[in-house]
């Protein structure tokens, strides 16, 4: 899956990576829509980024996939079978998720930079955004979103920078989509309050 499926502008996309950005794409796009079937479609994709985060020595990212398929996992058992019920996030919470994420960053950033990580800072801390956002989103807050929307725009860079330009034009997707996944959970949220 590593041989090279087109190429365009002088960038080789292998089957991998293009068929990790359909599944991912699908993926993002059911979990805007609050189905629970986003789950599998999550887990799948994650397993395929995985091996290509490998492939090109992004460790933080890498690991980030084992996260995303055990929340896949925990996704699909946790959601009700018709799907999402979004809520907010508790207040004294928020500040709490952003120091912890710094936190974590300094800290696992030098164990990155020690075991040969190519981005090791930013991969740290978009590892730990990611995280707490994927954890939002199995508890259904639609604070994910916002999370997302930063966490996605770092991942645009990222990848841009390390050459993966076919996954950096995903990420483009994913940032434009966390604000419609953002509108959707609130909207949906804010119609379930208003016909309490």
């Amino acid at each position: 899956m590593s041989s090279i499926f087109f190429t365009a502008w002088g960038y080789h996309v292998s089957y991998l990576e293009f068929i990790a950005s359909i599944v991912s794409f699908i993926g993002v796009g059911l979990g805007i829509t609050g189905k629970r079937i986003t789950w599998p479609w999550w887990g799948i994709s994650s397993a395929l980024y995985l091996v290509l985060f490998i492939q090109w020595d992004l460790l933080a990212s890498a690991l980030l996939q084992i996260i995303f398929i055990a929340a896949a996992v925990m996704g699909w058992f946790g959601w009700e079978v018709s799907g999402a019920k979004p809520g907010p996030f508790a207040n004294k919470y928020r500040l709490l998720t952003i120091v912890a994420i710094f936190l974590a960053t300094f800290i696992f950033a030098p164990i990155l930079t020690h075991i040969g990580a190519v981005a090791a800072f930013p991969d740290a801390l978009l590892l730990f955004g990611s995280l707490a956002a994927q954890l939002l989103m199995v508890y259904e807050k639609y604070d994910n979103w916002p999370l997302w929307l930063i966490v996605d725009g770092g991942y645009t860079a990222l990848y841009a920078s390390q050459g993966l330009l076919f996954t950096s034009l995903l990420y483009v997707a994913f940032t434009i989509m966390a604000a419609f996944g953002w509108s959707a959970w609130y909207g949906t949220h804010r119609r379930a309050i208003r016909s309490l």
